[in-house]
């Protein structure tokens, strides 16, 4: 893996056998007890495995944000769609330039993409 995107030695990894990132793994715990609220969603595959995983997070009240230079897929258009779809409540479509400093510094901005 990129060292500048491996997980640190004391991070939780979650290995995920499915689409989504919540389907058969303990992420939703592991989130519970850190007490997170906000997920910002990025990956390959838009239309797959990072909308899979957006739309579950949103059936768990969490707040997704989902930047959309961020993530990628096959073909544009497949990655377009998935962005329209989240859109209509699933997710913020934002970018990763909304974030700041750290992984939510944009967070106002960001917030407001939700109401």
């Amino acid at each position: 893996m990129e060292s500048g995107i491996a997980p640190l030695p004391n991070e939780k990894v979650v290995l995920k056998h499915r689409y989504s990132a919540f389907f058969d793994t303990d992420l939703a715990t592991v989130l519970r007890c850190l007490k997170i609220e906000d997920l910002v969603i990025s990956g390959v595959m838009t239309n797959m495995c990072c909308e899979s995983t957006a739309r579950d997070a949103y059936y768990r009240d969490y707040r997704v944000f989902f930047p959309a230079d961020a993530t990628g897929t096959i073909n544009e258009e497949m990655h377009l769609a998935s962005l329209l779809n989240l859109s209509y409540g699933f997710a913020a479509i934002t970018t990763t330039d909304n974030f700041g400093e750290g992984p939510l510094g944009g967070r106002d901005d960001a917030r407001k993409e939700l109401d």
